[in-house]
């Protein structure tokens, strides 16, 4: 495992030494710099984690620089060190990002116990900016999987958008994959690094609802015991997604076409207005427009967020990527469930190609995830898939295969096996090809002899 690298900043030789040692007895490398000039240029070059500051440098002061080194270099943690410690240092250094504020000599023994804590900081930062840019990279535009021309057509659009702060709305049925196109689009803006926060419109009441987005002031109901800051308050600077928008009651419409244009919202119970800075990506599987003739969803706000319009299309109208998605679940629930599937029957892809899939990819999705469960063996077939899916529309896919030319070849070639009694000579006399390409076609039809 690599070292953690501490930086040393002190013009006190011996003191500088001292700390040195026993920071490296306990496992450390360390570096060591007199002054400010000098400690710039190491952490330049090197991959520093915690840094230990003397207050007083030569050319300049501990305090300042701490906020420096912070601008540059956010992920690293400093620790100051004085002489003489003050009130009104020791706050300014907070202020200024230091991790803490220690007085020389008499917390000798505290540096070490602190440089660890430090160090647990730096390295769950560490951690949780990994996790960050997972997430980031499994909501790319390059992690929606498909080779349709609709679903291409879809991602074009998202992703000439996504830098924007136009407001988007995303239409299609349940499980076409509303929300992962959300989190691409948030993912591919300027909000990026902020937050992202969906909520489901239909799974709350109205009351609950405006809460939920909005927020409320302690009192503003029975069981309101305090402030609650609402979901709109906490996308703020980031990505509001407000999936089935449709279900949103019509009274919470109104409020909502505010932000839309204002900016502002007054929280459940409040008298003063509170400024936001928020983007709404909103999602629906319902006709807004025919809604909104209807007099179920507000005309003015339909147009207000129909301004970025992207349908995307049900997995029925896109039966190439049904292969591509297929092998891709596969894999992924193989791997968690510490499977060896290296294999996809022909005929179970052809049964999921066939199948109606008005749940979509969710739909999809689960259908692989029972498969893989059910798996004892290294390749999935049939019997493995939903009943509902091994028994519907088979007529119908033999109907279709009925006019396939290697279906009707490998049929033709069966019967007269059958008459021939698997007299493999006289078939390939009969059927007036040779011998070997006979036994070429049994085995790539699998045939019965």
């Amino acid at each position: 495992m690599q070292q953690f690298s501490v930086l040393i900043i002190d013009d006190e030789e011996k003191l500088r030494n001292l700390l040195s040692r026993i920071i490296k007895l306990e496992g450390f490398n360390v570096h060591e710099a007199s002054d400010c000039k000098s400690a710039l240029k190491i952490l330049d070059r090197e991959n520093i984690g915690v840094v230990l500051c003397d207050v007083k440098l030569p050319d300049g002061n501990g305090v300042n620089f701490a906020a420096e080194i912070k601008r540059s270099f956010p992920s690293i943690e400093v620790i100051l060190l004085t002489a003489f410690g003050n009130i009104a240092d020791g706050v300014q250094a907070m202020k200024n990002g230091a991790f803490d504020y220690i007085t020389k000599g008499d917390d000798n023994e505290k540096i070490i116990p602190l440089l660890n804590r430090a160090v647990e900081k730096v390295q769950l930062q560490k951690r949780v900016l990994q996790l960050e840019q997972q997430i980031g990279k499994r909501y790319a535009f390059e992690n929606i999987l498909g080779e349709s021309d609709a679903i291409k057509n879809a991602i074009d659009l998202a992703k000439k958008v996504a830098p924007t702060d136009a407001t988007v709305l995303l239409l299609g049925e349940t499980g076409t994959g509303k929300e992962v196109f959300a989190q691409a689009i948030h993912n591919g803006s300027k909000r990026a690094g902020k937050t992202f926060v969906a909520l489901n419109c239909s799974a709350f009441s109205k009351e609950i609802l405006e809460s939920e987005i909005f927020g409320h002031k302690a009192g503003a109901f029975t069981g309101a015991l305090k402030d609650k800051r609402g979901l709109i308050e906490e996308a703020s600077n980031g990505t509001l997604f407000l999936d089935e928008i449709g279900e949103m009651h019509i009274d919470l419409q109104s409020k909502l076409l505010r932000v839309l244009e204002t900016n502002e919202f007054i929280k459940v119970g409040d008298t003063k207005s509170t400024k936001v800075d928020v983007r709404i990506i909103a999602a629906t599987n319902k006709d807004l427009a025919t809604e909104a003739k209807d007099g179920k969803f507000r005309e003015d706000l339909f147009y207000r967020l129909n301004v970025f319009t992207i349908v995307l299309p049900n997995l029925r109208d896109r039966k190439k990527d049904i292969v591509i998605l297929t092998r891709y679940y596969v894999q992924l629930f193989a791997d968690k469930m510490g499977k060896k599937i290296n294999a996809v029957s022909d005929e179970l892809i052809t049964r999921l190609q066939h199948h109606e899939w008005k749940g979509n990819i969710r739909e999809l999705k689960n259908a692989i995830e029972r498969a893989v469960i059910l798996a004892d063996e290294n390749e999935l077939t049939v019997q493995h898939l939903p009943i509902e899916i091994q028994t519907q529309n088979t007529e119908h896919a033999k109907l279709l295969s009925a006019f396939d030319l290697a279906s009707v070849e490998k049929l033709h070639i069966q019967r007269v096996l059958n008459h021939t009694k698997g007299n493999k000579t006289e078939t390939a006399r009969l059927l007036n090809i040779g011998l070997t390409t006979l036994y070429r076609k049994i085995e790539e039809y699998q045939l019965n002899q």
